[in-house]
């Protein structure tokens, strides 16, 4: 098969799932709002429910729905035969999703869903199955062509189905008025979730704390600024931060003096360094980072005492960027 046909194949096979998808919105009724207001309205969890090419769909939802503000569970109709019913509670509403409606184990679950449950909702591509004559509340999923020469392979109907949940879930996030810091709180590992929370005391090394007092000789503070990683150290009179020695700092020093044996800290402090409260989230810290065009900040508690070091690089290799 040449290259151009490969590429005109898999073009016909996006038109034809496209062409399903703005048929289904065409097919939005007053359902989707019943539906959408019956999850919404749950006392309990969604229980989303599929079986075989439906499953993966129905999982999908499940994970959007839960990092969106909707608990919910995903349910497998086979494994609801053995068992795995007693997961829903009768204040759960449970979406079922099947193609035909009609599938042995659909049909031989929905009964004991039903019983268990407070609300059934189908999204289904057949509106005469056995699944849409039994549930409270049905979306039409239907599809008048699976994408491919054989219309076989669950294509163009599982895209719907997925498409419909996302509206179904989206649709949920904003009446919940479910925000990017709500977001954030369920993706702490993610690097949305670090730029929505993570706070300058979440990353401080409480080993790398390098200080010196004011009269301390140069060779002590050359000791101190090699004692640490990032290449400054502070400086303190009676307990009270007054300056900085940094890498750069030190250069200088070597650059205008020929003998600096007699030298002390105050003697190439910058003076009145850049602090930020362990309080503060990262990304501001990143912010007053580039603004002063700095590699470090000078870390400090509600009482202004000394607790760390942070710096540009250990931000940005945390995935932190500046507001």
């Amino acid at each position: 098969m040449e290259t151009e046909e490969i590429l005109k194949i898999g073009e016909q096979i996006i038109e034809s799932e496209i062409t399903e998808v703005k048929r289904m919105k065409g097919n939005l009724t007053l359902n989707f709002s019943e539906c959408v207001q019956a999850m919404f309205s749950a006392k309990g969890k969604i229980v989303v429910v599929g079986v075989g090419k439906n499953a993966p769909i129905a999982q999908k939802m499940v994970a959007t729905l839960n990092s969106t503000g909707t608990v919910s569970q995903f349910l497998h109709a086979g494994e609801a035969l053995h068992g795995d019913v007693g997961l829903i509670q009768k204040e759960d509403v449970c979406l079922i999703l099947s193609k035909s409606g009609n599938t042995a184990e659909i049909k031989s679950s929905l009964p004991s869903i039903k019983q268990f449950s407070a609300k059934t909702i189908a999204i289904t591509g057949n509106l005469n199955s056995y699944l849409a004559r039994n549930c409270d509340i049905v979306l039409d999923a239907t599809v008048e062509k699976e994408a491919g020469v054989l219309n076989l392979a669950p294509t163009s109907s599982t895209t719907v189905q997925l498409v419909l949940c996302d509206a179904i879930a989206m649709t949920l996030q904003q009446m919940k008025g479910f925000t990017g810091n709500d977001f954030g709180k369920f993706h702490p590992g993610g690097s949305l979730g670090k730029q929505l929370l993570l706070k300058v005391e979440d990353m401080l090394d409480e080993t790398q704390k390098p200080e010196v007092n004011i009269d301390a000789p140069i060779k002590e503070v050359i000791q101190s600024l090699s004692s640490g990683r990032f290449g400054i150290t502070v400086v303190k009179d009676q307990n009270e931060i007054v300056g900085v020695v940094t890498d750069g700092d030190l250069r200088r020093m070597l650059e205008k003096y020929t003998d600096f044996s007699h030298l002390k800290a105050r003697d190439i402090a910058s003076l009145n360094p850049k602090t930020i409260k362990k309080s503060i989230l990262a990304r501001k810290a990143l912010r007053l980072i580039n603004e002063h065009k700095i590699g470090q900040l000078v870390v400090v508690d509600d009482n202004n005492e000394y607790v760390g070091i942070i710096d540009f690089h250990g931000l940005t290799n945390e995935g932190i960027r500046a507001e």
